[in-house]
């Protein structure tokens, strides 16, 4: 028996959340769907992994758009609409900003966060209440218009908020609420999860991210990211998708315009009427097409027109005490020396120190997460590419471990204990290791970034032209809904929603 069918309708390359989300929707459909992951397990970086015998979160700090049971959001609601049945857990606070001035523990719902705001800085709850309700407005527009785009007149009818502050950034739209820098600066925290600074990063994004983070509150599964990923797996084997691990996928086929087909690292040819790629369009149109004459000029003219946007520094530590014993009180915490979002943008190009760092207790959403009187704690920062490229092979081990000793030391201080004495188990995550586990681009976790001149409102307009060659489908976090695990959900769904109109569209015009 061959290892491989004659013909798929559609191969998957990467086994990660956006393309195990393709194969789902797809298979639910009916369509016979092949994923060739490179891994030895799917989910890319949402996985875990195990040292000294204690597993160990890898990457998510909370997931977005679950909800609670019986009233799940748009992520929560596809996974159990397709079977995905994941022991969620609500994280217990939005987030602890401790920044110059400020030490303060603040929680989701939009009133009560604008309570919390208000204790910090009176007679601000009216203003900073209006301004997350705009968010939340824009926030619903995004999610209807992203399933039922309509026309700029209908669209100025139905959603006004939307279409007035699609063309500003978040700078300018706070700046119409005059509120104190205190406040501002309360309101900023979580911008390090879009990767642009104020000036810089689209309202409508901004909208987003604090409509579903502080209006909804944030989730992570019970047995940690690779128990989404891996029921996730598990439920579209079960639809009939064949996944295949360790196949890496060298070449996508492509003759006249359209694809047919993949060749793997190890020979095998492969063909299919629809490859959707979970690698980034920069490496899929400079050495996955074959032949290479098949790529358009504007697909170069794309790729080389987008600026990369983050990666990741992780130290993930297992600590021998409880965290309440180490001060540690909290489950999420950013900190930083100041709240311009411009400036420490500009500082995350260099390789450190770094001046803004998100901290991660996972024992506080989970209290089952390590063993008894131990603890997980990590810091994260999230560094462009730029500086990273620029690191040898000969001096990766320094850097590396400079960066990760100067972030325990900033903790260590912040907590006024000695990290490095309570250590069991440490890893540290460079975007090296990103890039050579998941092959993303350089490294880069977060897709393209969101700016004032390239965003989601313009990526909804142009996504349609930028469809370069016939069956070939983007899913991973460089595509319109950017980066995070519940937007990479999100843009799976979306390749596979192009697929099936592109097959309906065609059984149309054969009638």
């Amino acid at each position: 028996m061959k290892f491989y069918k004659d013909h798929y309708d559609v191969i998957v390359i990467g086994g990660a959340l956006a393309g195990l989300s393709s194969a789902l929707m797809l298979a639910d459909k009916g369509l016979d769907v092949l994923v060739l992951e490179r891994h030895n397990l799917p989910g890319g970086i949402a996985t875990s992994f195990v040292r000294g015998g204690i597993e160990i979160e890898a990457a998510l700090h909370e997931m977005m758009s679950i909800g609670p049971a019986g009233n799940r959001l748009k992520v929560g609601k596809f996974l159990e609409d397709m079977g995905v049945n994941v022991d969620w857990l609500k994280v217990p606070e939005a987030y602890h900003a401790s920044l110059p001035g400020i030490e303060v523990t603040l929680h989701p719902g939009l009133e009560t966060f604008a309570r919390e705001v208000d204790k910090e800085v009176p007679g601000t709850y009216d203003k900073v209440l209006k301004l997350l309700n705009l968010c939340h407005t824009v926030f619903d527009s995004v999610n209807e218009l992203s399933i039922h785009p309509m026309s700029k007149p209908l669209m100025l009818l139905k959603h006004e908020a939307f279409v007035k502050t699609a063309g500003y950034s978040t700078a300018e739209v706070m700046n119409t609420f005059d509120l104190p820098q205190k406040a501002r600066d309360l309101l900023a925290p979580y911008w390090i999860y879009v990767g642009s600074g104020f000036r810089d990063l689209p309202f409508t994004i901004f909208s987003v991210l604090m409509a579903d983070y502080i209006g909804y509150g944030s989730y992570i599964p019970r047995k940690f990211s690779h128990e989404m990923s891996l029921k996730m797996a598990e439920r579209a084997e079960a639809m009939g998708v064949q996944i295949e691990y360790r196949q890496h996928v060298e070449k996508i086929l492509v003759k006249d315009g359209h694809v047919y087909g993949v060749r793997t690292a190890r020979g095998d040819e492969i063909h299919a009427d629809y490859v959707i790629s979970a690698p980034y369009p920069n490496k899929v149109y400079t050495s996955m097409i074959e032949p290479i004459s098949e790529v358009p000029a504007k697909a170069l003219k794309m790729v080389n027109g987008r600026r990369l946007s983050l990666t990741a520094f992780s130290v993930i530590m297992i600590l021998d005490k409880p965290a309440k014993e180490l001060n540690i009180r909290d489950y999420s915490i950013f900190r930083g020396d100041t709240m311009d979002t411009d400036e420490l943008y500009r500082d995350l190009a260099g390789l450190g120190p770094y001046r803004y760092l998100t901290c991660i207790c996972h024992n506080y959403g989970n209290p089952d997460a390590t063993p008894e009187g131990t603890c997980s704690f990590s810091i994260t920062t999230l560094p462009r590419v730029d500086g990273w490229k620029t690191v040898s092979a000969d001096e990766y081990d320094a850097v590396k471990h400079r960066v990760a000793e100067q972030m325990i030391d900033d903790m260590s201080r912040y907590f006024g204990v000695n990290l490095r004495d309570h250590i069991l188990e440490i890893v540290i995550e460079t975007p090296m290791t990103v890039a050579h586990y998941t092959g993303m681009w350089n490294g880069c976790i977060y897709g393209y970034a969101h700016t004032m001149e390239d965003h989601i409102v313009a990526r909804l307009q142009t996504a349609e032209a930028e469809r370069f060659i016939g069956g070939l489908e983007f899913a991973g976090a460089h595509q319109i809904s950017g980066d995070g695990m519940g937007p990479a959900v999100t843009n799976g769904r979306k390749a596979a929603k192009n697929v099936l109109d592109d097959i309906k569209a065609k059984k149309e015009a054969v009638k």
